[in-house]
């Protein structure tokens, strides 16, 4: 079965469920790819014609998915990940970043069994397992999060760009960040010079924020000026992505993010 995923963490997630039975391309598959700016070629034209299942995120994150479903006029079937979440409430403020949200993922592991067991169904019993095994270790990065929350719950916290909001809202951290600042970092705008001096004020000490999380695959004049001044100033920067690094499983990735996460707060 062809499966075309926008971003390779929903790649890997199909890759688990679907194993030998499913042939997987992500579209966004480097770690120095900006999500929000890509612009696909040929290739990618190509993969969707012959999808029979598509993951987009949606949530305006990966709109070149839809341009391009509309205009190959595909009749695959679509999992629209920020709409599986529920957690989009027309707020001007959402996160679109949902594959750091645990029980999102966790439902995205049901509708990808489900999809491939009625489009496979010779194959039903193998899925099912393999899925059972991937939401027993989602549900382990959910206890270790919780965890975590008995002793870091109210820890003030900044990012350059909102990505692991979530993963922080289950730590219970609490991001001090100027929305003006993220907001123009990610939309890849002029900062506004109060919000700047705002944000250098908040990393100059670990009695202002626990530590920086710095999105690495889209950085701005901005952005790296407060990464230097927060290595400077002794507090903990925690590199992000928005896709897998290399060689990981969403897994993987995910537990890598705990991890330095955990470091930077015990420090």
């Amino acid at each position: 079965m062809r499966v075309v995923a926008s971003v390779s963490e929903y790649g890997s997630i199909v890759e688990s469920i679907g194993g030998r039975y499913v042939q997987v391309t992500s579209v966004i598959a480097k770690p120095d790819q900006d999500p929000h700016s890509y612009q696909p070629g040929a290739q990618v034209q190509l993969a969707l014609s012959k999808a029979q299942l598509i993951i987009e995120n949606g949530g305006g994150y990966d709109t070149f998915i839809d341009t391009l479903r509309s205009s190959l006029h595909s009749s695959a079937p679509v999992i629209n990940v920020v709409q599986l979440s529920g957690l989009d409430h027309g707020s001007a403020d959402f996160n679109e970043h949902v594959f750091y949200n645990y029980p999102t993922m966790l439902k995205l592991v049901d509708r990808v069994e489900q999809v491939l067991a009625s489009t496979e169904p010779t194959h039903a019993a193998a899925f099912r397992s393999n899925a059972a095994a991937l939401t027993k270790q989602i549900q382990h990065l959910e206890a270790e999060t919780g965890a975590m929350h008995a002793s870091f719950h109210g820890d003030p916290v900044a990012y350059t760009e909102p990505v692991p909001g979530y993963l922080f809202d289950a730590i219970g951290l609490v991001n001090v960040t100027p929305t003006a600042f993220s907001h123009a970092v990610e939309d890849g705008n002029d900062v506004p010079p109060a919000a700047l001096n705002t944000m250098l004020h908040l990393v100059s000490s670990r009695s202002t924020v626990r530590l920086l999380a710095y999105n690495e695959q889209a950085s701005s004049v901005e952005a790296e000026l407060v990464k230097k001044r927060a290595a400077a100033s002794g507090v903990p920067v925690v590199g992000v992505t928005e896709t897998l690094p290399v060689g990981m499983n969403y897994v993987e990735w995910q537990q890598s993010n705990i991890d330095h996460v955990k470091e930077a707060l015990h420090q």
